[in-house]
This record gives C-alpha cells, sequence and structure tokens, in this order.
C-alpha cells in the first residue's frame, strides 16, 4: 500500500493544527461585508430584475434551451445571494426552482405555471419583506412549493 502525503493540509494552515486562519482577518470581512449591507437591498432587487427579464424571454421566444438555461442562471444566482442579502428564504425558494430546472435535458418539460409561482413567491417575499423561512406565510408557500416539484420531478 501506497501512501499519499496529505499536501492540502500544509496549504491551508500545516501540521494539524486548526485555526491558522487568521481572526482578524476574518473580523475584517465581516466588517466589510456589514458597510456594504446598504447596498443589498438594490442589489437584491436587480437579481430579481434579471430574473423577471429571463422569465418574459421565456414568454416572449417560447421555452427553449437558451431562454431556459437563462432563467436557470438568474435563478441560480438568486440560490446564492439571497442569504448573503438577508433573504433566507429567498435562497430556498431559487432552490426550488433551481431543482425544477436544473436538469439540462428535462428542463424544456418543466411546468412554466410552477416556474412562474416560483419567480411569484420570490418576488413576493422581497416586497412583503418576509426574509426568514420560519416566516408563517413564507414556510407554508416554499414547502408548498417545493412538495409540487417532487410531484413534478417524480
Amino acid at each position: 500500500m501506497i501512501q499519499v502525503p496529505n499536501t492540502l493540509r500544509l496549504k491551508v494552515g500545516g501540521g494539524g493544527r486548526m485555526g491558522a486562519i487568521d481572526p482578524a482577518a476574518i473580523a475584517k470581512a465581516e466588517a466589510a461585508l456589514k458597510s456594504l449591507s446598504g447596498n443589498f437591498a438594490q442589489w437584491l432587487n436587480d437579481e430579481i430584475g434579471k430574473l423577471e427579464a429571463a422569465r418574459q424571454t421565456v414568454r416572449a421566444e417560447g421555452m427553449t434551451a437558451a431562454t431556459m438555461e437563462a432563467l436557470y442562471l438568474r435563478s441560480h444566482d438568486l440560490k446564492g445571494l439571497g442569504t448573503t442579502y438577508g433573504f433566507p428564504l429567498i435562497t430556498r425558494l431559487a432552490a426550488s426552482l433551481c431543482r425544477l430546472i436544473d436538469d439540462g435535458d428535462k428542463r424544456l418539460e418543466a411546468p412554466i405555471h410552477l416556474v412562474d409561482a416560483h419567480i411569484d413567491a420570490i418576488k413576493a417575499a422581497v416586497r412583503d419583506d418576509i426574509k426568514e423561512e420560519d416566516h408563517p406565510v413564507g414556510r407554508v408557500l416554499v414547502q408548498e412549493l417545493e412538495a409540487r416539484v417532487g410531484e413534478a420531478l417524480a
């Protein structure tokens, strides 16, 4: 048996000691993120605008590989940014939409009414300032959409 040396450990902090990441650097990064948080609302609205534009392109040009790919990429962006922007509910709603249209081979078969329901839910969450997944309306909405996605993919 050949033992391969673990060079990754050396690259991220070496010698088995954890905590090689400087706590001051983490604090500085968190402070920088907090200073940008005033822009989050505008950035989130910009991302939702891009998602809506992708939906309008699907409506205008039909469900094609290109239009649905663009819609998928916009929803994937929101999946990654929702929590960062203070809306974990949007992350979960966008994740559900991504799951629905994730498979490029089956993307064109996605029920468009379910795609629309996800986008409308994302927009409503921002409009009504429903940020958390445990909000009574948000919880019911996301659970229902996730259940419908599960049925559609079954």
